[in-house]
């Protein structure tokens, strides 16, 4: 393991929410000077900044558009202490100056994911990286992905919830959420109960598994920076399926399948139903017809005017 360190529970992965240590501190990557250029530097549709003032009930993902700060991201960077602000960078990694702790990062959770027998790649993979004032919060919502979320500035309160529990998010709900049929997850304040709120501090990691639903509460003594890694595996990629087949049972025949989460066999079962179904109607449609090429370009397909045939 080159960045997370080997305290962490790999049998865990995806059932249950721990806290484990990783390797990154001081990584130049994550230095305010290298955090400063990169930032504002990304496309606009890699960087999210709001107020931090929310609410656990707020929309998370239209928060920099409902709770704007009225701010410039230089702005927010400049005065995120005073602010009461929220960035979000997703995709950090397109910057070159990530790309090597992308790689070994992604490389540590492939080790887990074979370790844990739930497949061999972390399909996805991507970067997130977020800087948030003192008492910030991030409203409760779930993923539809497994996270491994590290700090580096600051501190937090996580309260992660069981993945498939109904008392917290409907089964309903999180399989419309996952099919990306416009459903989100609403918090529910009786649900409180029923999470584990993980404090932790510069140099300590959380894993959030697959669909777990989470909330956040910044520190109160400094700007808190943190990044997560996304992934799915194998087994998360066969829950999809999954549940994509239990939202459209339920949405076109008005059936009640049995939840995704529960029983292994049958949601292997309906993955591999809605693999099949997904493939024979790609294999139905009618071939797009493509333009003749025009004379002398060369197109690489065998047949064509002008194409390079051996």
């Amino acid at each position: 393991m080159t960045c997370l360190a080997d305290d962490i529970r790999r049998d865990l992965l995806d059932r249950e929410a721990f806290t484990f240590r990783h390797r990154l501190m001081g990584h130049p990557a994550l230095s305010l000077e290298n955090l400063g250029r990169v930032i504002p530097a990304l496309p606009p549709s890699q960087v999210f900044y709001s107020s931090g003032k929310l609410d656990r009930g707020d929309n998370f993902d239209r928060a920099h558009v409902e709770h704007a700060n009225g701010l410039s991201i230089e702005e927010t960077i400049e005065t995120i202490r005073t602010s009461d602000s929220y960035i979000m960078v997703r995709a950090p990694e397109s910057d070159a100056s990530f790309q090597p702790l992308f790689r070994e990062l992604v490389g540590d959770v492939e080790s887990l994911i074979r370790d844990r027998r739930a497949g061999q790649k972390a399909h996805g993979a991507m970067l997130y990286l977020f800087i948030a004032s003192p008492n910030s919060i991030t409203p409760f919502h779930i993923d539809r992905y497994s996270t491994m979320l590290m700090q580096f500035r600051g501190s937090k309160d996580v309260t992660v919830f069981p993945q498939w529990d109904d008392r917290v998010v409907p089964s309903d709900t999180r399989e419309g959420f996952v099919a990306h049929a416009g459903v989100r997850p609403v918090w529910r304040p009786q649900a409180e109960a029923l999470g584990t709120t993980f404090r932790f501090a510069p140099g300590d990691a959380l894993h959030i598994p697959f669909v777990a639903g989470h909330h956040v509460r910044n520190g109160p003594d400094d700007v808190s920076i943190s990044m997560s890694v996304i992934f799915n595996t194998d087994e998360t990629q066969s829950q999809t399926r999954a549940m994509v087949l239990n939202h459209k049972l339920r949405q076109r025949l008005h059936l009640q399948p049995h939840p995704v989460g529960t029983t292994p066999w049958r949601d292997a079962m309906k993955s591999g139903l809605w693999h099949t179904s997904s493939r024979l109607k790609k294999l139905m449609r009618p071939p797009r017809r493509s333009a003749p090429a025009p004379q002398g370009i060369d197109t690489g397909r065998p047949g064509d005017q002008g194409s390079r045939v051996a």
